[in-house]
């Protein structure tokens, strides 16, 4: 019920073509899906809302912002030579440094655009998950994209990898671990990147089956799990200040 009050309250403000029950009864499975080993098989239901940082808000200079002029140039194709450094051969983002480079008969065409004035947005959720140690911070991406027939298949692991890379959402992952890293910086006393980043849970809603979902290689379907190893996710925060490597 309390799920039909707000979907019913929402669709005021944007209104779709289907009733509050039938996106209600769409939207309950992802609250009981297990998000994977990244989240310790929780489901979203199980994380309560202390434990979850909305829509967290984010705007910061690249290479130097207003005061670019003083600042080496930096290029997203620099981002690649990162990715290569960084993240192990079997990584399955690490492919999306080709994208970035112009390897491997891609167009470099994105690698080429400079990294110029203040990148701003915000991150869907990010998860604080407590346990007996350290807690971890995981950052949370709601997708809808519709992949193949919808079935739980076109939701597998290695799907979900290839939409990844196919939607430049790599891309948008890194930053996002960037963000997240910057804030628990300045806001988290004994921060240890290696301990406390978490990673990063891309969910595909139309393939989180709730209870019943299908694991495939230890994963649910619907939902795509990456943690990149800190050193990663320092060196790209220190590229986009303008410091090279």
């Amino acid at each position: 019920e309390e799920v039909l009050r707000h979907v019913t309250e929402q669709l005021r403000w944007w209104p779709v073509a289907a009733t509050p029950a039938e996106l209600t009864d769409g939207l309950l499975p992802l609250s009981h899906t297990p998000l994977g080993p990244l989240a310790d098989a929780r489901t979203l239901a199980q994380i309560p809302l202390r434990d979850r940082l909305r829509e967290l808000g984010f705007e910061f200079p690249l290479a130097g912002g207003d005061t670019r002029g003083t600042a080496p140039e930096v290029l997203l194709r620099d981002v690649a030579g990162l990715i290569r450094e960084h993240l192990p051969v079997d990584d399955p983002l690490r492919p999306y440094a080709d994208r970035l480079d112009g390897s491997g008969g891609w167009s470099p065409t994105l690698g080429d655009q400079a990294l110029r004035g203040y990148l701003s947005g915000s991150v869907d959720v990010v998860l604080r998950l407590r346990g007996d140690g350290a807690d971890r911070f995981v950052v949370v991406d709601y997708k809808t994209n519709s992949l193949g027939e919808q079935t739980a298949a076109d939701y597998a692991p290695d799907r979900l990898a290839e939409a990844m890379l196919h939607s430049h959402y790599p891309l948008q992952a890194m930053l996002y671990s960037v963000v997240v890293h910057r804030f628990l910086r300045w806001r988290l006393p004994g921060y240890d990147p290696a301990t406390h980043l978490g990673g990063v849970l891309y969910l595909y809603v139309r393939g989180m089956l709730g209870a019943d979902t299908p694991l495939v290689d230890g994963g649910p379907t619907g939902v795509f799990s990456w943690r990149p190893p800190a050193s990663f996710v320092l060196a790209l925060s220190d590229l986009l200040d303008g410091c090279r490597p």
